[in-house]
């Protein structure tokens, strides 16, 4: 589901990224060498410090259409004119239609957001919290440290599902799916099943080097 605000058209630089898939919230470090990008990142600088991130599909030779728009929160500028930037998305987005191509690409885009959320959502991202906290205490358990939950984790459904997301998929593919969902229920309960197997994977060696350990 789109947001009323979704119709609304803007101008969007982007930079297409393989193996990237950002999230609302997120931080993502870049390091920017190549001339187009250097000349995008400096247009940015001077305006609103804005651009959005794409997943580069190499089977495709093309970017795809759903990614999140990210803002300059810090610049490093070396001698030789590459920069050392760090960026925190901001909001998903959808590409209508491609405006410019040279020297870098600027698309036509519509923002996205999930539907509002409710009872479910808020059920499933408590599912998710505690599945998270089991997974973190079976880790204890097995490397017989005390690993913290991280400070950052957000409370809010929708937050915390993009938080997941980003830190517990390895697979390119899986973090574009979950950021293309416009549903936070959908969202959670796809990371739960992640949650749940990784949680049964612990479990079991667990179990067994408890055995190890008693004889």
């Amino acid at each position: 589901m789109h947001s009323p605000s979704s119709v609304s058209l803007c101008d969007l630089p982007l930079f297409p990224l393989p193996e990237v898939v950002l999230f609302p919230g997120r931080p993502l470090p870049l390091h920017i060498f190549e001339n187009r990008y250097r000349l995008m990142i400096n247009t940015v600088l001077e305006n609103d410090r804005k651009f959005g991130v794409l997943l580069w599909n190499p089977t495709l030779s093309r970017a795809v259409n759903i990614g999140c728009a990210t803002e300059i929160s810090d610049v490093v500028r070396l001698k030789d004119g590459r920069m050392n930037i760090m960026t925190v998305g901001l909001q998903r987005f959808r590409v209508v239609e491609i405006v410019k191509e040279s020297p870098y690409l600027i698309g036509k885009v519509e923002w996205l957001e999930d539907s509002a959320p409710d009872s479910e959502a808020t059920y499933a991202g408590c599912m998710v919290d505690k599945a998270l906290r089991d997974v973190v205490n079976l880790a204890n358990k097995l490397t017989h440290k005390e690993n913290l939950m991280p400070d950052d984790m957000p409370s809010d459904p929708v937050l915390l599902s993009y938080w997941v997301a980003s830190l517990f998929f390895n697979s390119s593919i899986d973090r574009q799916e979950l950021l293309e969902l416009c549903d936070t229920s959908a969202r959670l309960k796809k990371e739960l099943t992640l949650l749940d197997s990784l949680k049964a994977e612990l479990a079991a060696r667990a179990a067994i080097e408890d055995v190890f350990r008693k004889k």
